[in-house]
């Protein structure tokens, strides 16, 4: 295989387990060449985490990472960047909102959901982003990228408040490309079909729009993980150099119909 990435260090955030689709990235961006450093968060997923990392290889470190702690965000970017000699990678795979306010109707959001699915889903990133900067700037060349999904720009029953949440992050996309930029530093989104992950269960329907979707689809079939990994290394690699603050749909195409 074609070794991309060669000499590049990753900071993957968002493993929880083999079905997430940040492990999918992670072990895409490993085989083509590049250093990878794993995060967990709490005890719950540590060991699950730690299983994955040793498939990667022995010196493959695994650090606590809550997002809502800015300390321990501070201290995961600057110890993978010392582990791993350097930072040009990150990905940012995380997404959370309370399952209540996954069920119902949007209109019922509570206050306290709406603020941690944005904190969690959407400010995160620029967290990471602002620790992961001067990092990047080490090396000359950056890439940074989020998972987003469609609901972030059209309304998407049972998705709730996820879909303001992703929105959000898609536009901190945009703003961070910009303050970004001047280091050459690149920020992107991938909007990723429906992809049958654990986390996805806690989606109202998730299962029946998922088969629609692949119905509907271009390309008449749904989305694995392993597509947005390709898609992943693709914006890790010099081969999207001059793409910056660009949403790119993994979807089979889905987002360009109509119906």
């Amino acid at each position: 295989m074609t070794e991309l990435l060669a000499g590049r260090s990753a900071l993957v955030v968002g493993v929880a387990n083999k079905r997430s689709i940040s492990w999918a990235i992670a072990d895409a961006l490993r085989q083509h060449g590049a250093r990878v450093a794993l995060t967990y968060q709490g005890e719950r997923v540590e060991r699950d985490v730690r299983k994955l990392a040793e498939t990667l290889g022995d010196d493959t470190p695994v650090l606590p990472l809550d997002v809502t702690d800015g300390d321990q965000i501070a201290a995961a970017t600057s110890e993978a960047a010392e582990t791993l000699g350097g930072l040009d990678i990150l990905v940012h795979g995380v997404a959370f909102a309370p399952a209540e306010d996954l069920a119902g109707r949007f209109a019922d959001t509570s206050r306290d959901g709406w603020s941690t699915a944005l904190d969690i889903s959407a400010y995160s990133l620029v967290e990471l982003a602002r620790h992961a900067e001067p990092l990047m700037n080490e090396g000359g060349n950056g890439s940074i990228m989020t998972l987003s999904y469609l609901g972030g720009v059209r309304a998407t029953p049972g998705y709730n408040v996820m879909g303001p949440a992703k929105a959000a992050l898609e536009s901190s996309v945009r703003y961070l490309a910009w303050d970004l930029g001047e280091a050459a530093i690149r920020v992107n989104a991938i909007s990723a079909g429906p992809v049958r992950t654990l986390a996805a269960r806690g989606i109202s329907g998730f299962s029946t729009m998922a088969d629609s979707i692949a119905e509907r689809a271009p390309l008449r079939r749904g989305i694995e993980a392993t597509d947005v990994a390709g898609a992943a290394v693709f914006l890790a690699s010099d081969l999207s150099r001059g793409v910056t603050g660009t949403t790119l749909y993994v979807d089979a195409g889905y987002h360009a119909m109509g119906l």
